[in-house]
């Protein structure tokens, strides 16, 4: 689960939901060329297989379709989920634990397809709730292509390939720089009143940073890292990433782009520097109204 961010309008609605459709495409290349072994393969998240991680993804796909289309209807299921305590997460992975693969290729298809289909028909001025503060439905799109992105990564490092990156990144980014009050907050820190600059370069040399030019508390590097930290699939320590400052230090040790309590992130070295090329299997991105 993501942490909202602002945003609205059909344009940009649109916009995302093809990136959406991009990352989509790109997760399931790499799903079509899984054995029936490679799914019940651990992945770097403890106790979590590859399998875990697509349920995950199905199963949220499902429920960010009802906060656009039966708002009663999630609040009632997000309220009975929290209630059985913090680790629901868990909790739906060992569920669906023993699903057949080719079951939930089916399931994660059409949950995205329809997914798609109902960010393309909502009011993009609409207010949807969620398990922290309501999002924007730009937020929404966003927040499922994080997650799309971050579930990806923990496949493809267990599957030991390198992605390409794209400029669909900077969602990612953006996300994760947006959420720093959450972050101290998850983690019972007081937010500081020290403004960090971000500035990282994108894949294809462009530049993008965020907060004041003359900060002195500051994070510089690669995007593709910054975001592998900000969802915690990287230690800091294993980045080339700059962080100079006493705020910054603190912050990207507990920066998280996603909702839930504080992350326990991946310890330094957890995951090693990949030796394979990206898959090239072709895909294609589930189309709405399955």
């Amino acid at each position: 689960m993501a942490v909202a961010t602002p945003g609205s309008g059909t344009g940009l609605i649109t916009s995302l939901v093809g990136d959406l459709r991009s990352e989509t495409a790109e997760l399931r290349g790499v799903l079509s060329s899984l054995t029936e072994d490679d799914w019940t393969r651990q992945t770097p998240a403890a106790g979590w297989t590859v399998l875990d991680q697509i349920t995950h993804l199905a199963y949220f796909d499902d429920v960010t379709r009802a906060s656009l289309t039966d708002p009663d209807r999630f609040r009632a299921e997000a309220a009975e989920l929290v209630a059985g305590g913090e680790d629901f997460p868990d909790r739906i992975a060992r569920q669906f634990h023993d699903m057949a693969p080719s079951d939930l290729l089916t399931w994660f298809d059409r949950s995205r397809a329809r997914l798609i289909t109902a960010f393309q028909q909502v009011d993009p001025a609409a207010r949807l709730p969620w398990f922290g503060p309501s999002m924007s439905p730009a937020s929404s799109v966003t927040a499922r292509l994080m997650e799309t992105w971050a579930h990806g990564q923990d496949v493809l490092d267990t599957m030991d390939v390198a992605r390409t990156p794209t400029a669909r990144l900077r969602h990612i980014a953006d996300l994760g720089v947006r959420a720093l009050r959450y972050a101290y907050g998850v983690n019972g820190l007081e937010v500081p009143h020290n403004p960090i600059r971000v500035e990282l370069a994108g894949p294809d040399g462009q530049r993008w940073d965020w907060g004041p030019q003359d900060a002195s508390d500051r994070v510089t590097g690669d995007a593709l890292e910054f975001c592998l930290v900000v969802t915690q699939r990287r230690h800091r320590d294993d980045t080339s990433l700059q962080v100079t400052g006493a705020t910054a230090k603190q912050w990207i040790v507990i920066a998280q782009a996603f909702a839930g309590p504080a992350g326990p992130g991946r310890a330094p070295g957890a995951v090693h520097t990949h030796t394979r090329p990206h898959a090239t299997a072709p895909a294609t991105a589930p189309q709405e109204g399955l």
